[in-house]
């Protein structure tokens, strides 16, 4: 008999007791992945976005697919660069999940200002409102971006900071601020470093977008698909639905080694950006056969860009229970029903 996840249990005691979850950056991908699973599990939800760089659209497909809880959810427009704007939706509210940020290393190279205001400014925002309300626990999102570029893999979250990018160092700061509430205040900080996650309602467009939506639209297209680099780099592609999981699991873990540490989040498989090419054409060609005859163009290298990364989840397994589920193949199976029935990338 298959025993039950840590996961199957937390959600069968949300069912039964819900609670009000902040989400932050709600209408980005990451953020409308956490609000569906909410919704779905009966949760009481309040969104916080300005729509920098999220979308109403996603707002859209997840409260149409969920009409019967879309009363469930309240969302606040509003800028986290602005305290009061943090203080008036942190109230009542048991659990924060922040992912309200600006991604992307070339964005931060061309513009590092705003990403420090966006990424740290407003992250310690977030973390006063939610220290003053009283918040039970706030998990934010790093990125492995961190650790910068190194040889000796897997990495796990005792090596050292490196960040090669303002990108990777805006998320580097919020990890000290973080280490610095609980230490000073007590508070409830628990961190998360993404790896590159992929999914349904990843933006397809515009200068910094991620390589699998990427891809996937200019497949559809027959436009070339752009590889920086050899095509060598090699990234953990972890699915959206596990970042999902790692957020609820460390909001509501009992573990007394879970505030003020941050946790890798991935599978623990690495795959080239040639192979990842490979299994998007693969994949792709299931539905448009005319992407069957796909070859990637190479550019020069990306400043910032890390050559290889490899995440250890032994940390997050062990102390929040935390399980990888949907894997890549299956993954971009997923995201790839989602953009072809969205955006028409199948003709």
């Amino acid at each position: 008999m298959h025993s039950r996840s840590r996961y199957d249990e937390l959600k069968e005691s949300l069912r039964r007791e819900p609670r009000t979850w902040l989400v932050t950056g709600v209408a980005g991908f990451i953020g409308s992945s956490i609000l569906s699973e909410l919704l779905s599990l009966g949760q009481n939800v309040v969104g916080l976005d300005n729509f920098a760089t999220g979308f109403q659209a996603n707002l859209d497909d997840v409260l149409n697919s969920l009409p019967q809880h879309a009363d469930r959810f309240r969302l606040v427009t509003g800028d986290i660069r602005d305290l009061e704007t943090c203080r008036g939706a942190c109230e009542g509210v048991d659990y924060v999940l922040h992912q309200a940020a600006l991604g992307s290393v070339p964005r931060s190279l061309d513009d590092p200002a705003t990403s420090n205001a966006v990424n740290v400014d407003g992250t310690l925002n977030m973390f006063m409102a939610a220290r003053d309300a009283g918040v039970k626990r706030t998990v934010y999102a790093s990125s492995c971006a961190v650790y910068g570029d190194s040889a000796d893999l897997p990495l796990d979250e005792t090596r050292p900071l490196l960040p090669l990018s303002p990108y990777a160092a805006t998320k580097a700061a919020n990890e000290m601020y973080a280490a610095s509430f609980v230490r000073s205040f007590g508070a409830g900080v628990v961190g998360l470093r993404y790896f590159n996650v992929f999914g349904r309602r990843q933006d397809p467009n515009g200068a910094y977008a991620a390589v699998i939506p990427r891809w996937i639209t200019s497949m559809s297209r027959g436009e070339p698909c752009l590889i920086f680099g050899d095509g060598s780099n090699s990234r953990d592609f972890v699915h959206v639905s596990n970042v999902v999981q790692a957020n609820l699991l460390a909001a509501t873990s009992t573990d007394q080694r879970a505030p003020g540490t941050v946790f890798n989040v991935a599978t623990g498989a690495t795959t080239s950006l040639n192979e990842l090419f490979r299994e998007v054409r693969d994949a792709l060609a299931t539905v448009n056969p005319a992407a069957a005859g796909a070859e990637p163009v190479y550019e020069p290298p990306r400043a910032g860009d890390i050559l290889h990364s490899s995440a250890s989840i032994g940390r997050i397994q062990s102390v929040l229970g935390y399980e990888a589920g949907l894997r890549l193949s299956d993954g971009l199976l997923e995201a790839l029903d989602w953009y072809t029935r969205t955006t028409g990338a199948s003709v």
